[in-house]
């Protein structure tokens, strides 16, 4: 009789161990699913942060080509009075050379009508002379 009750205590203490090694091993199971959780958790957060800072850099970069515009519209602003003065002077300078195509344009009028006149009076001399030698 003592001996079935040592063999039942000693089956019930093992099954009482094996009892305990199940719940440790739950513990344990639970706990690598607790830290693969954290480590998830972790990687989203990672994840987050990445996508703000791309944000962050499209801003700064959406900054940085509104800044050059606004630089090229600056010195478009800057140098407007000189381009028109430089059209102003192409204009002057085109109202020159036109001037001076007409001005030669009037010269040779007058060269050919000069020429003109240097015949007549040339033909008239030749008349006189004829006239002189009928005389």
């Amino acid at each position: 009789m003592r001996a079935r009750e040592c063999e039942r205590e000693s089956a019930r203490e093992r099954e009482c161990e094996r009892e305990s090694a199940r719940e440790r091993e739950c513990e344990r199971e639970s706990e690598r699913e607790r830290e693969r959780e954290r480590e998830r958790e972790r990687e989203r957060e990672i994840e987050r942060e990445s996508v703000r800072e791309r944000e962050r850099e499209r801003v700064r970069e959406s900054e940085r080509a509104r800044e050059r515009t606004c630089a090229r519209e600056r010195k478009r602003e800057r140098e407007r009075p000189r381009v028109r003065e430089r059209e102003r002077e192409r204009e002057r300078e085109s109202e020159r050379e036109t001037e001076r195509v007409r001005a030669s344009e009037r010269e040779s009028v007058r060269e050919r009508v000069r020429e003109r006149e240097r015949e007549r009076e040339s033909a008239r001399e030749r008349v006189r002379m004829r006239e002189c030698e009928r005389v």
